[in-house]
C-alpha cells in the first residue's frame, strides 16, 4: 500500500497514539429513522421507504451460492476471534483492502462498526466533516461526544451532486474526521473519481482521518463503483455491510477496514459489549462476499428497472422535486410545500399500509427517504397508494 504524503510537519502518528476512548451512550440523542422503522416497519404491508435490496432467503443462498446441508450442520458453536474468524476475514479483504486480513474487523453489521470507529477515534471537540443531509449515525454519535461538526451540503438545486470545491474548503489543520457515504444515502447522489481522489489529498495533507460508508459501493447505474479509498491513504477507514446491496439484513454482518492500530483501539469497546460474530453467521458471510457477483447482480438489475419506475412515476405526477439517484436504491423527493409530511408519511403508514421515510428523519421536513429496492410489483402497488393519498392530501 501507498499512503499519500502529509504536509511538512505533521506528525503522522498523533493520530494513532492512545487516547482516552469516550463513549457517548449517556448522551446520546433519540434516533429518529430507528424509531421510525421501529414503529412502521413491521406494522406495514409494503417498504418503499427502506434502503436496501429484496431479501434472500436461506434456500436462495444454498441454491446460488451452493451451501450444502452438511457443511451447515459440521459448523459447532464455539466462540469466534474478537476481529471475526479468519475465513471471513480473508474474504472480505480479498473484495477490500487490499487482501490484508491484519485490516479488517468483522462486525455486527455496519452500525456497530461505526460506533465502535468514532466512539475509539474521537474526543470532545474534535471537529468532524460530514455531509447535509447525512444517514443519522454517521453523524450524531459524534455530535453526542461534543465534536464540532462542519457540514457540507448537498443541495436540492443541484440534484444533491456535491460541490467537491465546497467540501475541500471544510477541511483544514483542526479536522480529525472526514466521513463520507457515496453513494448517498438518503438522496442517490455519489462522486466522481477524480472528487474522492481530491478529498484523499486533503486529508492527508492534514492527517486526518476519513471514514468511507461502502454501504451502496456496488449499487451504481452510470458509472462503475468507486475505488477502495483505503488503497489510496493509511488513514482511510472503510465500512461495508451485507445489509443493503447483498439482501441479508438480517444476518446482521458488517465490517471495517483501517490500520490494526485503528482496529485494536475497536477491540477495546468490543470487549465490553458484542465480543464476537456467531460461526455460523460467519460461515454463511463468507460464501455471500465470495458469490458476491451472484447476489449482488440480479438485485442491481432489478433496482435498475425499479429505478426507471420510480422516475416515471415522478415525472407523471409533477407536484414532486426528485433528483435521479446515481447509486443505491434511494432517492430524496421534495413534496409539495403546503403539506405536512411527517403527518402525510404517519397517515400513508395507517391508512395505506405503505413505509414511506420523512425527511425530518435526516434533518430535512419537506422531503421523503424512498426506496425502491423491493419487488417490482409491491413498488408499483406502494407507489398507487401514495399517489392516491397525495391526491387526496391536495384537495
Amino acid at each position: 500500500m501507498t499512503a499519500s504524503p502529509t504536509a511538512p510537519g505533521t506528525d503522522v502518528n498523533e493520530a494513532l497514539r492512545p487516547r482516552r476512548p469516550y463513549t457517548p451512550l449517556a448522551r446520546m440523542p433519540v434516533a429518529r429513522l430507528e424509531v421510525w422503522m421501529r414503529k412502521y416497519y413491521f406494522a406495514t404491508e409494503i417498504d418503499t421507504g427502506g434502503s436496501g435490496v429484496e431479501d434472500y432467503a436461506l434456500a436462495d443462498l444454498r441454491r446460488i451460492l451452493g451451501l450444502a446441508w452438511e457443511e451447515l450442520d459440521g459448523i459447532v458453536f464455539h466462540d469466534s476471534q474478537t476481529l471475526g474468524g479468519e475465513v471471513l476475514r480473508q474474504a472480505i479483504a480479498a473484495r477490500w483492502g487490499g487482501g490484508d486480513a491484519h485490516r479488517v474487523m468483522a462486525t455486527h453489521g455496519s452500525t456497530e462498526a461505526t460506533f465502535l470507529l468514532l466512539s475509539a477515534l474521537l474526543a470532545p471537540g474534535d471537529e468532524v466533516v460530514v455531509t447535509d443531509p447525512c444517514y443519522p449515525q454517521l453523524h450524531l454519535i459524534a455530535e453526542a461526544m461534543g465534536c464540532r461538526m462542519a457540514r457540507w451540503p448537498l443541495r436540492r438545486e443541484r440534484g444533491f451532486v456535491p460541490e467537491i470545491d465546497e467540501g475541500l474548503g471544510l477541511i483544514g489543520p483542526r479536522t480529525r474526521l472526514i466521513v463520507l457515504n457515496f453513494p448517498h444515502n438518503p438522496t442517490g447522489a455519489t462522486l466522481a473519481p477524480e472528487g474522492l481522489a481530491a478529498l484523499v489529498a486533503a486529508a492527508a495533507k492534514v492527517g486526518a482521518y476519513l471514514l468511507w460508508d461502502d454501504a451502496f459501493g456496488a449499487l451504481t447505474y452510470d458509472a462503475p463503483p468507486l475505488p477502495d479509498p483505503t488503497l489510496l491513504y493509511e488513514r482511510a477507514i472503510l465500512i461495508g455491510t451485507l445489509s443493503k446491496a447483498y439482501g441479508l439484513p438480517g444476518l446482521r454482518v458488517g465490517w471495517c477496514v483501517a490500520a490494526p492500530e485503528v482496529l485494536d483501539r475497536c477491540v477495546r469497546l468490543r470487549d465490553y459489549t458484542t465480543l464476537h460474530l456467531s460461526p455460523l453467521v460467519e460461515r454463511i458471510a463468507s460464501a455471500a462476499i465470495a458469490g458476491t457477483e451472484a447476489l449482488v447482480g440480479p438485485r442491481l438489475a432489478q433496482a435498475r428497472a425499479n429505478r426507471a419506475t420510480v422516475l416515471a412515476w415522478i415525472a407523471e405526477r409533477g407536484d414532486l422535486e426528485a433528483a435521479a439517484p446515481r447509486g443505491g436504491v434511494t432517492l430524496f423527493p421534495r413534496l409539495p410545500p403546503a403539506l405536512d409530511v411527517e403527518a402525510f408519511c404517519h397517515r400513508l403508514a395507517r391508512e395505506e399500509k405503505v413505509l414511506l421515510v420523512p425527511g425530518s428523519c435526516f434533518g430535512h421536513p419537506q422531503h421523503v427517504r424512498l426506496g425502491f429496492g423491493g419487488p417490482a410489483a409491491a413498488l408499483q402497488e406502494g407507489l398507487a397508494r401514495c399517489g392516491r393519498l397525495l391526491d387526496l392530501a391536495a384537495r
